[in-house]
């Protein structure tokens, strides 16, 4: 663990955009064929078309070194056309009346998508990737490495939750 604003060897930091989007910063835009929500799917596909994830200057150099080390990532993403105004939903595929919260519509008060995605390859900047479920132009929030491909943390040893003391 790094104390606050510690910058470890080897790492880069970049200076943040002064305007904000949504209280985040956009780091890319995905490029998929859809562009109207009944034409995406309702879930992506492993097997689906490729899509382009662009990652923006600054940003590029955070995908440049071990990205191809993931053969799938988790894409976080910002659903800019959706509505935030729902807290009942009833999703088309059974009528029942639900809350907002116990379903995956794109329809929230924060919009965030998420997808694991299957890498394909790299143009510089760029990301070809398979799984994709959002529309033509949606931003990018962030780009994680799939968690399944971490083993799970050591089991808890005696002293874990002890508490270190400076002197």
């Amino acid at each position: 663990m790094t104390r606050k604003d510690q910058i470890r060897p080897g790492e880069q930091a970049v200076a943040v955009p002064d305007r904000i989007d949504a209280g985040l910063v956009f780091v890319g835009r995905i490029h998929t064929p859809w562009t109207d929500r009944l034409q995406c799917p309702r879930q992506g596909r492993l097997d689906g078309p490729i899509c382009r994830v662009e990652v923006f200057p600054p940003w590029a150099p955070a995908i440049l070194d071990g990205v191809e080390l993931s053969a799938r990532l988790e894409l976080l993403y910002w659903l800019h056309l959706s509505r935030r105004d729902l807290v009942l939903q009833s999703p088309a595929s059974d009528g029942k009346t639900r809350g907002t919260f116990s379903i995956r519509s794109p329809v929230r008060p924060n919009p965030i998508g998420s997808s694991v995605v299957v890498l394909r390859g790299r143009e510089g900047s760029t990301l070809l990737v398979q799984g994709l479920d959002c529309l033509d132009g949606t931003p990018l929030l962030d780009i994680k490495p799939d968690r399944s491909d971490f083993k799970p943390p050591a089991p808890r040893q005696p002293g874990d939750d002890d508490v270190l003391v400076s002197r």
